[in-house]
C-alpha cells in the first residue's frame, strides 16, 4: 500500500475515574477483548498495554487503573500503576462519562493532569446514552475547567465517532517506524489474559464486596496431544464466608463461572479449553506486600 504520508508511531495513555469505559474503548479499537469490562469500579488493575496497527500508524494504548483515592496497599499500587503511566506517552486520552455530572473525581483526575505537560484529549463516551443536544453543555463544563488539546464525543458500545477519535491522536503522535510486530496486538501473556477472563466473570456474577476481594492466578496451562487446553486456575478471596459464596450451593457459581470463562478463552485462544477451577482463601490479601508481589503486583512490573 502506498503512503501518503510519513508514518506515526507512540504510546496514549487512557486514563479516567472507574466505570466510564476505557476498556470497552481499547477492545474496540484494537477488535479484540484484551482488558476486561464490569460495571465494578476498579475492575483494570494493573496497565494492559495494547497495540492497534494501521498503514500510517501504529498506536500503543496504555490501559490504567481508574485513578481515585486509595483504601488499601492494591489500590495505592493502582493508582501509581495510573499516574506512572501518564509520564511515558505521546498524548493521554481522558475518558468520561456523558451520563454523569462531573464530580469529585473528575476534579481529582484533572489536578494531576495539570503537571504532566502531555497534549490532553478529552473523549465524552456513552453518546449513545443521551440526546445529541446534551452533548455540548457537557463539553463546555469540562473545557471550561481545563485546556485540552482536542474533544471528541463517541460511543464506545456503539462504535460511534472513533475514527474521528483516531485521526485526533494521530495529530500528536511522533513521526517513527513501528514499535511492535504488525500481528501483535498486546504484551500481555496468555496465561494473564485468562485469569483476568476468570475475574471477570466473578465480577459480573457477584456483589458486594466479593469482587474487589478476589484475585485469579493460572497454575498450569497445557496443550494436550489433541490441541485441547487443559487450564488450572485458583482464585484467591478474603475470607472463608467468601470462599462458599464463590462456590455457591452445591458448586453452582463456580460452575457457572467456568462456563462464562471458558466461552470466552476458547475465542481467545482459537481451541477448545478444558478449564479446572479452585478457590482458596488469603487473608486481607490487598493488604500484604508479599501476596501482593506474588499476584503481580509492585515494582518489578
Amino acid at each position: 500500500m502506498e503512503k501518503n504520508e510519513q508514518h506515526k508511531s507512540g504510546f496514549v495513555a487512557v486514563i479516567g475515574r472507574p466505570n466510564v469505559g476505557k476498556s470497552t474503548l481499547v477492545n474496540t479499537l484494537i477488535g479484540q477483548k484484551i482488558a476486561i469490562m464490569s460495571d465494578k469500579p476498579q475492575t483494570t488493575r494493573t496497565r494492559i498495554l495494547c497495540i492497534l496497527t494501521q498503514p500510517d500508524a501504529q498506536i500503543v494504548f496504555l490501559d490504567t487503573p481508574g485513578i481515585h483515592k486509595p483504601r488499601h496497599k492494591l489500590g495505592e499500587y493502582m493508582v501509581k500503576a495510573a499516574e506512572g503511566t501518564l509520564k511515558e506517552v505521546d498524548a493521554i486520552l481522558f475518558v468520561v462519562d456523558a451520563t454523569e455530572k462531573m464530580g469529585p473525581g473528575e476534579f481529582y483526575i484533572l489536578e494531576r493532569l495539570q503537571a504532566t505537560m502531555k497534549p490532553v484529549i478529552l473523549v465524552v463516551n456513552k453518546l449513545d446514552l443521551i440526546d445529541k443536544e446534551q452533548a455540548l453543555p457537557i463539553i463546555s463544563h469540562y473545557t471550561g475547567k481545563y485546556s485540552f488539546a482536542g474533544v471528541v464525543p463517541i460511543s464506545a458500545a456503539e462504535q460511534v465517532n472513533l475514527d474521528s477519535l483516531l485521526d485526533e491522536i494521530k495529530k500528536y503522535l511522533p513521526e517513527g517506524p513501528q514499535y511492535y510486530p504488525e500481528d501483535m496486538i498486546t504484551d500481555q501473556p496468555e496465561r494473564l489474559i485468562v485469569a483476568e477472563l476468570v475475574r471477570e466473570k466473578v465480577l459480573h456474577l457477584t456483589r458486594d464486596e466479593i469482587p474487589h476481594a478476589v484475585a485469579v492466578e493460572v497454575d498450569e496451562m497445557t496443550t494436550r496431544p489433541n490441541d485441547d487446553v487443559y487450564i488450572r486456575a485458583t482464585i484467591y478471596v478474603e475470607r472463608d464466608s467468601q470462599k462458599g459464596i464463590i462456590i455457591g450451593a452445591k458448586g453452582t457459581m463456580l460452575k457457572e463461572i467456568g462456563a462464562l470463562a471458558r466461552a470466552d478463552i476458547q475465542n481467545l485462544l482459537g481451541s477448545k479449553v478444558f478449564l479446572d477451577l479452585w478457590v482458596k482463601v488469603r487473608k486481607d490479601w490487598r493488604d500484604r506486600d508479599g501476596i501482593l508481589r506474588n499476584f503481580g503486583f509492585g515494582e518489578e512490573r
